[in-house]
């Protein structure tokens, strides 16, 4: 928290933003303003909402902060940097950004809100670094929807890769440097969003529809025609990386491609070794990569799930029930930040305290139910959780009477 104190003018502010960001690391069954403020011992969650909504702070400059702290103590030479969305489901049409579309988090078509993000995935661990929301265009083709959520009138449509190119582009004209950048078929199957990665040089391994065509000396074809021409020698076991159940082997080829262009260009295919489901990746590196290099990279995208998974499980990430958009940068920013505190103080106990025998390494979910009992448990009189009671009535009994009057005015 002091790396971000000095982006709060006030001491008031200062003060409250800890203990939001220690209520996003509690263990409230929910997390939003009500029930952080009254963990925190407020007597409303005025606060906490003036915080969020209308005080003065830049959430830009925080995740500046959050960005610098995650590759400083993640600092890996072989980090990927990993794009991917997530959904967040919402009722109502108010909410910034929300339309009915597809997000995996439900795996249909909900009504949802859609967000970006850039994670940094190395050895020691991973964490988000950068946001960005998504906004339909049902929302940018209507000035007055975007001004009533706080967006600006001349808010212009952008695609999730183009809002991924623009995080890439901001972390590395922050100076920082990786090699390698990974994403589903969203991402690569986007021409544009592969030329910015080479402009930069950065190489990427971005999955791409069995549809996509692409082109060898032999002459263009569909990535499954050409899959099924590579001959049985071709194909290499290899370990994506270790997840819950230890190693993820696969099956993999790789396919040189014919481009004028500079750099090393190539398909990389994926065979389950029990279904033999394939899957297909896009590759460039500005010189020829060992295939185990662009497997390892392939493997980094798992960990943008397993960010997500703890981002929303252990910081809120998705808890918020905000409307306006300031407020969900806000809120988004600050369970970054949660969590990327937890994803160092992993790799940091990883690294100086190695699990002994019998005991397996500690995890951002042992990490939070330590650091809740030991640092951060409130406990509150009966009194205080009275006049909290006695508040949600107050409040549940005005928005009950404001109903029935708008009931009463529309059957007249």
């Amino acid at each position: 928290m002091g790396r971000v104190a000095g982006r709060f003018a006030r001491v008031e502010p200062r003060r409250r933003v800890r203990y939001l960001v220690r209520g996003l690391l509690s263990d409230l069954p929910r997390k939003n303003c009500w029930t952080i403020a009254e963990w925190a011992g407020e007597a409303t969650p005025d606060g906490m909402q003036h915080l969020l909504g209308r005080a003065r702070w830049d959430a830009d400059a925080v995740r500046d902060d959050v960005r610098e702290y995650v590759t400083e103590h993640l600092r890996d030479e072989d980090a990927v940097l990993v794009v991917d969305k997530t959904g967040d489901l919402k009722k109502g049409t108010h909410t910034v950004a929300v339309q009915r579309q597809y997000t995996g988090t439900a795996g249909r078509i909900e009504n949802a809100q859609v967000a970006v993000y850039l994670v940094y995935a190395g050895r020691r661990g991973h964490a988000a670094a950068d946001r960005e929301l998504y906004i339909p265009r049902s929302w940018t083709c209507d000035p007055d929807r975007c001004r009533a959520a706080g967006l600006d009138e001349d808010t212009v449509f952008a695609t999730k890769p183009e809002l991924a190119a623009r995080m890439i582009g901001r972390f590395l004209d922050a100076g920082h440097h990786v090699d390698w950048a990974a994403g589903d078929e969203v991402y690569g199957g986007n021409p544009k969003l592969r030329s910015a990665l080479e402009e930069r040089q950065v190489g990427y391994v971005l999955a791409v529809a069995c549809s996509a065509e692409v082109t060898t000396r032999a002459g263009k074809f569909r990535a499954d025609v050409l899959a099924a021409k590579v001959p049985k020698r071709a194909w290499q076991k290899l370990s994506a990386g270790v997840g819950a159940k230890g190693h993820r082997f696969y099956d993999w080829a790789v396919v040189d491609l014919a481009e004028p262009r500079p750099g090393s260009r190539r398909l990389l295919i994926r065979r389950n070794r029990t279904t033999d489901e394939l899957a297909y990746y896009r590759c460039f590196s500005s010189t020829p990569a060992p295939l185990a290099t662009l497997v390892r990279v392939a493997g980094s995208r798992w960990r943008v799930e397993e960010t997500f998974q703890s981002g929303k499980g252990l910081a809120g990430l998705d808890e918020h029930q905000v409307r306006r958009y300031r407020s969900w940068v806000r809120w988004v920013t600050l369970a970054m930040l949660a969590h990327a505190f937890l994803a160092v103080v992993r790799a940091d106990e990883h690294a100086r305290h190695p699990a002994p025998d019998g005991l397996i390494p500690l995890a951002c979910n042992e990490i939070q139910r330590l650091f809740i009992t030991l640092v951060v448990r409130s406990v509150h009189d009966a009194a205080h959780r009275l006049r909290w009671s006695a508040w949600r009535r107050r409040h549940q009994a005005r928005a009950r009477a404001s109903h029935y009057r708008r009931q009463a005015a529309n059957r007249t």
